[in-house]
């Protein structure tokens, strides 16, 4: 080995723009029904690189898309189709990549781990699901020895059944609890569309219905604004007779794309290119299928043992709703509160959505907002379940905070 790879040194990774479709409803009536879900992509891609002018397209040095189903619209190794659609540089590569619903994140992390070590400057990451053209779990065949050889509960193949399963561990999360945390979700989302912090980072996506002519889609089509835990108590329960999980506090069914640009801290320099937070760990981490929701927890308590940072170092959380219990379960953990307003301050997946292999990248761009408003919160966090039974944690710095970026002690592991 020569004295020169001996020496080579982690680099800091930063976030420097993300961008996503608005999330549209799955099925015939939904914004994108006959749209192709690698065209939302490009969407993403072409305005990234819009809105980074300073950005030469050649300097991108891998294009990472994540989709849960990686057939038709989004199969074909979507990430370099996906760059050559956009117009990138044909010298530009790109791969699929596939963690179910934390696609995008782990395309985040994975390019972000070959920045630190030198093999990329820049690079695109994000996901896409459009599950009105992919149903999750169609054309799935789970291999039989899950259930033969009792490796995985059948019924934990069904994402809705591991929230019940939730409940049952956890008999102190009531479905009123998760109404009503579902209801200030729909409450915190409108309240910041109000305040316009949800529409800067949308890329308006025109879309042609047969009989209606074309419309611009400019906002997401999930969310119900009003919801009052009144309206949904008398939701039905369709995982479980009398049961607590209903399509009220979960996540809807829904399509949409997202992008992210990340940069070695040397090269967003050297480019001009903005800084809107900074990588300081990541896990992942594997619990039982059964209780897939509960992922965050082992995920986040590994994140922040590399980071040398406790949960009370966080100051901001963005975890992914894709039911009210899980999100219940990880605050219950750590003993913060249902409407503690560090959590999701402009509303979750409950409200705004959650197609699949796309959220993890929302997640990112709502913190980065946050960062700006508030630089008095040194860390943050986003986070999520992942189906079959894993969770996903990353924590990032606030560039904006006064001590940014000097306690070498704390980001020790970025070192």
């Amino acid at each position: 080995m020569s004295p020169q790879s001996r020496a080579r040194q982690i680099r800091d990774v930063v976030f420097v723009d993300g961008v996503r479709t608005p999330f549209g409803k799955a099925g015939e009536k939904g914004m994108y029904a006959g749209m192709r879900a690698d065209d939302l992509v490009v969407k993403c891609i072409r305005e990234l690189m819009r809105r980074n002018p300073s950005l030469p397209p050649a300097r991108i040095d891998e294009v990472a898309i994540a989709a849960t189903t990686q057939t038709g619209d989004q199969g074909l190794t979507i990430g370099r189709t996906a760059a050559l659609l956009a117009g990138l540089p044909q010298s530009v590569p790109g791969f699929a990549i596939d963690r179910m619903c934390a696609g995008a994140m782990t395309a985040v992390t994975t390019t972000a781990s070959g920045i630190g070590f030198g093999a990329y400057d820049v690079v695109i990451a994000g996901g896409v699901e459009h599950m009105g053209n992919h149903p999750m779990g169609q054309d799935a065949d789970p291999n039989p020895r899950f259930v033969t050889e009792r490796i995985v509960d059948p019924a934990a193949l069904n994402m809705g059944n591991t929230a019940e399963n939730l409940h049952d561990r956890f008999p102190a999360i009531t479905k009123e609890r998760t109404d009503a945390y579902a209801a200030a979700s729909q409450e915190r989302l409108a309240k910041a569309y109000a305040n316009n912090q949800i529409q800067p980072d949308l890329v308006p996506v025109a879309s042609k219905k047969p009989g209606k002519g074309w419309t611009l889609n400019s906002v997401d089509e999930g969310p119900r604004p009003g919801t009052t835990v009144e309206d949904l108590a008398g939701l039905r329960t369709p995982f479980r007779a009398h049961g607590r999980v209903t399509a009220g506090n979960a996540s809807g069914l829904n399509d949409g794309a997202t992008t992210a640009l990340l940069a070695s801290a040397d090269a967003a320099e050297e480019l001009g290119l903005p800084v809107k937070m900074r990588l300081v760990g990541y896990a992942f981490a594997g619990v039982e299928p059964e209780v897939m929701g509960y992922g965050p927890v082992p995920a986040t308590e590994k994140a922040l043992k590399q980071a040398g940072l406790s949960i009370e170092d966080i100051g901001l959380f963005e975890i992914n709703e894709a039911f009210a219990v899980q999100v219940l379960s990880f605050l219950d953990f750590y003993g913060i509160a249902d409407d503690d307003p560090r959590v999701n301050r402009y509303g979750g997946a409950i409200a705004v959505g959650h197609p699949l292999a796309s959220s993890g990248v929302r997640l990112m761009n709502q913190l980065a907002r946050q960062f700006e408003e508030d630089p008095s919160v040194r860390y943050g966090m986003t986070t999520m379940c992942i189906g079959l039974g894993m969770g996903g944690t990353i924590i990032w710095e606030n560039p904006n905070h006064p001590d940014y970026n000097t306690d070498t002690e704390s980001t020790e592991a970025t070192k």
